[in-house]
């Protein structure tokens, strides 16, 4: 069996301590580990200086989804002896105009009601054999579509941070656990390589290069760990995204390409293979699917067994991948959300 194709072989040992918490700040500060495929070289510096590692001839593409308040909490209206039990919901994502996938901590049945703060009503509608469910929503005897919802959201919910992070959201996490350029709601996670972008660099990244946007809303699939033991035989989240056609031109030309994130990458790779410009992506990079389009690649350190790691070996192989993140802790980077950057060239 090629080892790269073996879920046991994306593992690695992170020492306590290592998992961010809180970001840095300022956000540029975080740590920047910059990998030079062309000749075999590693530089740790600090994000700010970002710029000066970038090919000036490369076109930069970012994810403008925007967070959502997606973690809210209630209790239980139903005929069975659980009624009144607190409950809590995760949005994940809209199905169609009225049905929208969660997950729901706890037992609940086909029918159960779900009360929420300001008259907002969940209704399980399907159960799934992966532990989601589908529900409705309500608000005041009406349903209510997603637009209506993410407002409602807003204002009961909570940001959804990461379970790694053992810990509740908190007022600054409205603003760090959100892009600079953050626009279309939809995501329960971050794209975040670019969190670590202060105004002032972004300005800069604007003026020296041409950027682009797309919109792929994170799901909470992201952190769904690789539980088969061969990694093609993992069933990939999707996750919507649009691509707007100018962006679409640049992507059929050769320019050459930078990705701040996974999300990037995986969005403009499925186009690339598909030539959708709107809908759901399932594509799963790896060392078996490994980039056609993309030329540079900036990311955060990711969960061992993880699919990210996975697409991380696609750009520069496991073996490498895994010496790098051995090396990064070696330096005390920190790692996953609120961590630090790695900058492939």
């Amino acid at each position: 069996m090629n080892p790269e194709l073996l879920t046991k072989n994306y593992d690695y040992a992170l020492p306590e301590g290592f998992i961010a918490t809180t970001p840095v700040h300022p956000r540029d500060q975080a740590k920047l580990l910059v990998y030079d495929r062309k000749t075999d070289t590693v530089t740790h510096t600090t994000f700010e200086h970002l710029l000066k590692f970038i090919p000036k001839e490369c076109d930069i593409f970012l994810n403008d989804t925007r967070v959502i308040k997606a973690r809210i909490f209630g209790h239980k209206r139903s005929v069975d002896q659980n009624a009144g039990r607190k409950v809590e919901l995760l949005f994940n994502k809209p199905l169609d105009a009225h049905h929208y996938l969660a997950l729901i901590r706890g037992k609940v049945k086909i029918g159960t009601e779900l009360l929420f703060d300001n008259d907002l009503i969940a209704t399980v509608t399907s159960l799934n054999d992966d532990g989601s469910r589908i529900v409705t929503f309500a608000h005041k005897g009406k349903e209510i579509r997603f637009e209506d919802l993410v407002l409602l959201l807003d204002t009961i919910g909570h940001i959804p941070l990461p379970p790694y992070m053992q810990r509740e959201d908190n007022k600054e996490d409205e603003t760090d656990y959100q892009t600079l350029f953050a626009k279309n709601a939809g995501a329960v996670a971050a794209p975040t390589a670019s969190l670590h972008f202060t105004p002032e660099l972004f300005e800069a990244l604007q003026h020296r290069h041409k950027t682009h946007k797309v919109t792929l809303h994170v799901g909470a699939g992201t952190f769904k760990p690789v539980e088969a033991e061969e990694i093609l035989d993992h069933p990939m989240h999707s996750e919507y995204f649009d691509i707007p056609e100018t962006s679409a031109k640049i992507l059929d030309s050769d320019t050459p390409l930078l990705a701040i994130g996974t999300t990037v990458t995986r969005t403009l790779e499925y186009y690339v293979r598909t030539g959708k410009t709107q809908g759901e992506c399932d594509l799963f990079l790896n060392p078996n699917n490994p980039p056609q389009r993309v030329t540079h690649l900036l990311t955060n350190f990711h969960l061992p067994k993880s699919t990210l790691i996975m697409l991380v070996s696609a750009f520069i192989g496991r073996e490498k991948t895994l010496h790098l993140y051995k090396e990064a802790i070696e330096k005390e980077y920190r790692f996953f959300s609120y961590g630090d950057a790695m900058l492939i060239l």
